[in-house]
């Protein structure tokens, strides 16, 4: 139970990472906002989580409705008095329309940005009011291998998440003094459902040979890691990156055709 007490709110929190992430917490003791569009998916998740003897609570999000972001947050602050831990999990990502710098519209190119850096800005800064006047807290940040390691497509995503990476830094160095951190996570391949439905066995496994450990990660993987870092055990730890990809890029080019 290490964080009995706290207040925690994880964005796009009924599936996959954000899934994983809201149970992890609640398992741990935390009071877990579940940030989503539906109620009824929201529902089913708390449900869940009380039956496995943790607690959660459901907050209005919506990723096209941009006041959401900071209403959330304010809603949170204002039935609990304070939010600890800020999981800014949503990121969104259209694989048909976000491809390379030449067959990528630069409408959606920025507007997936303006999107995916919003998501984290306006929640952080909203929440870094609160923290401010109750000694602190800590925000982890959901990005991408794909900030970290040049991808073949998703231009749009990888450079936002990218730019996620930079505020993270800067969010860590401007609100410490306040015992604010801020972290960010880099998953690499997740077996996610959404993301298996995107990629087809073939591709699985030729990106396979690139990742030593030889495996998709889970979405538990990436939550053992915000755990961390949302408890004190990661008290002296601020502006950190961490890559949770299996040591995916870590590793000479000719790794894959080795391994092969």
């Amino acid at each position: 139970m290490k964080l009995k007490n706290k207040v925690a709110l994880v964005t796009a929190a009924t599936k996959g990472i954000g899934l994983a992430s809201a149970e992890k917490l609640a398992e741990n003791g935390a009071l877990v906002y579940i940030g989503a569009r539906s109620e009824e998916l929201a529902k089913e998740v708390i449900k869940s989580i009380e039956e496995n003897g943790g607690r959660a609570k459901f907050v209005y999000f919506n990723a096209r409705e941009a006041q959401t972001y900071t209403a959330m947050v304010e809603e949170v602050i204002e039935n609990e008095g304070k939010i600890d831990i800020l999981v800014n999990n949503y990121g969104g990502h259209d694989v048909k329309l976000d491809k390379t710098i030449i067959d990528t519209n630069a409408e959606h190119y920025f507007y997936e940005v303006i999107n995916n850096l919003q998501s984290v800005f306006l929640t952080s800064q909203t929440a870094i009011k609160s923290m401010m006047k109750t000694g602190g807290g800590s925000i982890i940040n959901i990005s991408t291998i794909g900030s970290a390691v040049p991808d073949l497509s998703g231009i749009a995503y990888c450079t936002s998440k990218a730019a996620i990476n930079s505020l993270t830094q800067n969010i860590a160095v401007q609100c410490a003094k306040y015992n604010i951190r801020c972290n960010a996570v880099l998953p690499g391949f997740i077996a996610t459902k959404a993301a298996l439905e995107n990629m087809s066995e073939e591709f699985i496994q030729t990106f396979l040979k690139h990742v030593p450990m030889n495996r998709p990660g889970k979405p538990e993987d990436i939550a053992n890691a915000v755990l961390f870092f949302a408890t004190e055990d990661s008290s002296y730890l601020t502006g950190e990156i961490m890559e949770v990809a299996g040591a995916f890029g870590k590793f000479t080019p000719m790794y894959g055709d080795y391994v092969k």
